[in-house]
């Protein structure tokens, strides 16, 4: 089972990998954090089908914060990519993308890449806030 959700910026994508994080009743797989210009693509997947109302409560959850997404082709083919095992880098090189994470859902990776990101830039763009 499977989620693709648009996040607008920084501060929402944390705040559901944190809840992903302290949630230990969903058994979280892969979590697939993708930073784009006008926002932030997570990919969540489960290693086992969610009761329906765990699956009702999730996204009531994913719905009051971001917005469900259905990636075009070459996204598409991207995250196959990487679910088959291609290197992150690899793939990040073909499609294009800022892939900031891929695996169990890590605060850390996404914090340090928005602070590297706007320290290149010396300021603080709205979908990194």
């Amino acid at each position: 089972m499977q989620y693709i959700y648009f996040f607008a910026n920084a501060s929402l994508t944390l705040r559901l990998i944190d809840h992903l994080r302290r949630d230990y009743n969903l058994p979280t797989s892969v979590v697939t954090v993708i930073h784009r210009i006008d926002g932030w693509l997570l990919k969540i997947k489960f290693t086992e089908e969610l009761t329906t109302e765990e699956h009702r409560n999730f996204l009531a959850y994913l719905d009051e914060i971001g917005i469900p997404y259905e990636p075009e082709v070459p996204l598409q083919m991207a995250l196959w990519s990487l679910e088959v095992g291609q290197p992150i880098v690899e793939v990040m090189r073909r499609y294009k993308l800022a892939i900031v994470s891929h695996g169990k859902p890590n605060y850390q990776e996404i914090e340090a890449f928005r602070e590297q990101f706007t320290e290149g830039l010396g300021y603080c763009p709205e979908t990194l806030a």
